[in-house]
């Protein structure tokens, strides 16, 4: 298996993919949107991109199955599996916020192998694959950043929005995060954050209440470029265990004391 030309055509599909997208920015009427639940939304733009990128996924890997947010095709257990975010940012895209993306994983028998992230508004695009021992950036190579300290550093999260239930805990972590950092920042998108992480614009992110889509590619690119990922307990339940802790080697190892200390174990499997 070809994982870097593989990786190539995602890369370029997602350029495809994202042409639409902002084709269609601005575009959408309130009466288009869906609630799928609490402040979770959709339009037909985040459905339309995901097929496209299915029926696109599908000429490289006519046999893979696929997890999708917007689920435009049934999920099968196979060996090669794409998890892929049509657009995530929904709710940025929908306010004509210019901060959204399109996610694309692959996975061989779990292991997250492949990684593309795809910023649309910027054209970048950030990727790696299995055996490429680095992380990419439109073909320049990242990684993430050197800063060892709380203080120095600039942290990325996510305000939970329909999931409260460990509101009290979340606030608990930031308010010291908030007085001992150059700044949290809540951009809206998860795959972007981590993208970030891995070329150094942030030095740690951390959220939970997430979904598989959100962060497989991200957090795959992290890895590759150096970086460390795990769940708030440090272990790997990163991708289904719905929350994550992500960061250059030393800021991770600050997060992971932080989430350990406010957060219950996550029991989930």
């Amino acid at each position: 298996m070809n994982l870097e030309k593989i990786c190539q055509q995602t890369c370029q599909l997602s350029l495809e993919v994202g042409k639409f997208l902002q084709a269609e920015l601005g575009k959408v009427k309130s009466q288009e949107i869906e609630h799928k639940q609490l402040n979770h939304l959709v339009s037909y733009v985040d459905k339309t991109s995901e097929q496209k990128l299915i029926d696109g996924l599908s000429q490289f890997l006519p046999d893979a199955a696929f997890l999708a947010e917007e689920e435009t095709v049934a999920h099968e257990d196979k060996d090669w599996q794409w998890i892929i975010d049509p657009l995530d940012g929904t709710t940025n895209f929908l306010h004509q916020l210019p901060f959204f993306a399109i996610s694309i994983a692959l996975q061989y028998q779990k292991e997250t192998v492949l990684g593309v992230v795809h910023e649309v508004n910027h054209q970048e695009t950030f990727y790696s694959w299995k055996g490429a021992e680095t992380a990419f950036l439109n073909q320049q190579k990242i990684k993430v950043s050197t800063t060892s300290t709380l203080e120095q550093s600039l942290l990325a999260t996510g305000f939970p929005y329909y999931d409260f239930e460990q509101m009290d805990a979340y606030l608990a972590m930031i308010k010291p995060l908030m007085l001992g950092t150059r700044g949290l920042r809540r951009f809206g998108s998860a795959a972007l954050d981590l993208a970030y992480v891995a070329c150094g614009r942030f030095d740690g992110y951390f959220e939970y209440s997430l979904s598989p889509w959100d962060v497989a590619a991200g957090a795959f690119i992290v890895q590759q470029a150096g970086g460390l990922v795990g769940d708030f307990s440090g272990e790997q339940n990163f991708i289904y265990g719905k929350e994550i802790v992500a960061g250059n080697p030393m800021i991770y190892q600050h997060l992971i004391h932080a989430t350990k200390k406010h957060f219950k174990p996550n029991l989930s499997a």
